[in-house]
């Protein structure tokens, strides 16, 4: 793609490296095939090469976001569908990122939509604020029928949480028998009140491995839901916040790795060597720590599972999070492990398709959301499958979701089915397949 970038504007480094983005596009159109909401709206400019267009205008031309830009870029999932099918590596993450950057920058939104992207900016990343957000939606309830939809929807979604069980409580947690590892577990801002179990389930098995696994109690958030709405400013101080915790606990004994349970966050994690390079305090603890960076499924499959087998021959629907497949190119470890368990994996048709969790997305975006949720629904269930597995609390939530659209089939994180099927407790999500489970 020709880009006519002024030598000034060139001095800039996000600038230089959005021009070398730029110009390894070369229009063939293969990101459109594969792009969800493109496919569901068939708008040139609700594709990638579309909005590709749309940020080299506003950068190139140093222009204010218009009405146009910003509609079609807010409606991007950041599912990365598009860099998996893209032949000549075109980063369209990072393109994406200077582009809602841009738009943060130079655009006044409406005061509601402005006030609920400050809001989810602000509450997401506090885990301490977000817990106390369940209760402050049993209170609205009663009149949320009569709220503005996306409001109405993060209602639902807080109530829709599997909050039983305690919270992960930070500390250090031995393995079990000989120390072979010493990891870091990243808790996630929300998952921890939104469902328990899964750090609990990941702890469980990275003890039963030889793991010590720290949990830091000052540990914050990844960076990942300011930096998907372009808060770059709160994004990049989070970030560096984590590297410095992080750097202590390294320092005290050195770290085989960072787990990550939430793709999303892993997802930004493995970027933070690009997202920090460029501050000398940090960048080289920051390269460190992007390196050490795993999914759970991923550390699993590299260190080796103990013998397990899980009882009842279960078929088990995988359902890879956009983040994991598109994000960290993670696809055949979870499947891999899951088999080894025993149980039979299925895949759906279209399994490369967002299911509309996308981070805040199914709250900003709540129709197209709903649409990819019925689709990502529809096609698991053609598979008739006793459990549906997924390693992304976002998409665990959307698919989870109570209403009109319903799930027939429990949906787990994976984790929790290979804690279980190497000595760990029964799920409690699969309390409806006892008798098969006896």
């Amino acid at each position: 793609m020709q880009t006519n970038f002024s030598q000034t504007q060139l001095s800039d480094p996000n600038i230089a490296d959005a021009n070398n983005i730029l110009r390894s596009c070369v229009h063939c159109g293969f990101c459109n095939a594969t792009c969800p909401t493109y496919a569901l709206l068939g708008d040139e400019l609700d594709g990638p090469r579309g909005r590709i267009y749309l940020i080299k205008d506003m950068l190139e031309q140093e222009r204010a976001a218009s009405k146009t830009d910003v509609h079609h870029i807010d409606r991007c999932l950041s599912c990365m569908s598009c860099m998996t099918t893209c032949p000549s590596g075109v980063n369209y993450k990072h393109l994406l990122d200077y582009g809602r950057r841009h738009i943060e920058q130079t655009y006044s939104r409406k005061f509601i939509d402005q006030a609920l992207r400050t809001f989810l900016g602000f509450v997401l990343p506090k885990s301490k604020i977000f817990k106390y957000m369940k209760y402050a939606a049993i209170l609205v309830r009663p009149v949320a029928p009569f709220l503005p939809k996306r409001l109405r929807k993060s209602i639902f979604l807080v109530l829709n949480s599997r909050g039983q069980g305690k919270v992960v409580t930070p500390g250090l947690y031995k393995a079990k028998g000989d120390r072979k590892y010493r990891v870091i577990l990243l808790t996630g801002c929300v998952q921890d009140s939104l469902d328990p179990a899964i750090n609990q389930s990941t702890i469980r098995i990275l003890n039963r491995h030889g793991c010590e696994v720290v949990v830091h109690p000052e540990g914050g958030c990844c960076g990942s839901v300011n930096q998907n709405l372009g808060q770059q400013k709160k994004a990049v101080s989070l970030m560096k916040a984590n590297v410095a915790l992080w750097a202590d606990v390294d320092k005290a004994s050195s770290l085989d790795g960072i787990i990550v349970n939430a793709s999303g966050c892993g997802s930004i994690l493995k970027d933070y060597k690009f997202l920090l390079q460029d501050d000398p305090q940090v960048s080289k603890m920051a390269a460190r720590f992007s390196d050490l960076a795993c999914d759970i499924t991923e550390f699993l499959s590299r260190i080796g599972l103990d013998n397990g087998l899980a009882p009842g021959n279960l078929k088990v629907a995988y359902q890879s999070p956009c983040s994991m497949q598109h994000g960290q190119k993670i696809d055949r470890e979870p499947i891999g492990l899951l088999s080894a368990c025993g149980f039979d994996v299925v895949e759906p048709n279209d399994g490369h398709l967002c299911c509309g969790s996308a981070g805040t997305y199914n709250i900003l975006q709540s129709e197209i959301a709903d649409s990819l949720k019925e689709q990502k629904i529809k096609a698991l269930s053609e598979l008739s499958p006793d459990i549906v597995a997924s390693g992304n609390i976002g998409c665990i939530m959307q698919l989870g979701q109570t209403g009109c659209n319903e799930m027939a089939y429990p949906i787990i994180h994976t984790v929790e089915l290979l804690d279980w099927a190497t000595g760990g407790p029964v799920p409690k999500a699969l309390d409806g397949l006892k008798s098969r489970l006896s």
